[in-house]
């Protein structure tokens, strides 16, 4: 005849050593994404032009406005300037940052940067790569 044990009692046997393991265990695996402070930076150089007569970029004529482009974030701070930064998050390295209208968020995990990719909280560890810009009538240049 088989003998069956119920789940409490199974639990219960584990005792404290098992519990441990399973805490050491479970916690450790939690923990080990917030270790993943990855590089921040697309593959390869960045050196591209927009030309913001294009439908797909004229979001970057509205002060405030940002578009993204070979996992890059490129946002209209001023009428005179832009800030451009990398898609990747240094949390996770996820591809998800974007422009908040005063600065860069990650809306994975809540990390936030300013709009030179210094990280302003302590979400993660490291600042995001930038890029610079110039702009000339209607042609922006994104550039490392």
């Amino acid at each position: 005849m088989e003998n069956k044990i119920k789940r409490n009692d199974f639990l219960k046997s584990l005792g404290l050593k098992g519990a441990s393991l399973m805490a050491i265990y479970c916690g450790a695996s939690a923990l080990s994404s917030c270790q993943n402070e990855s590089e921040v930076a697309p593959s390869g150089a960045v050196d591209f032009t927009l030309d913001l007569t294009n439908a797909s970029y004229s979001a970057l004529n509205t002060v405030g406005k940002y578009i993204i482009y070979n996992k890059v974030v490129i946002a209209r701070v001023s009428t005179t300037s832009f800030a451009a930064v990398t898609q990747i998050c240094s949390h996770e390295g996820q591809a998800q940052v974007m422009y908040n209208g005063s600065g860069f968020s990650c809306p994975a995990h809540g990390a936030t940067f300013s709009i030179t990719g210094t990280r302003t909280n302590n979400v993660s560890s490291k600042d995001i790569a930038v890029y610079k810009t110039t702009f000339s009538n209607t042609s922006l240049r994104v550039f490392s």
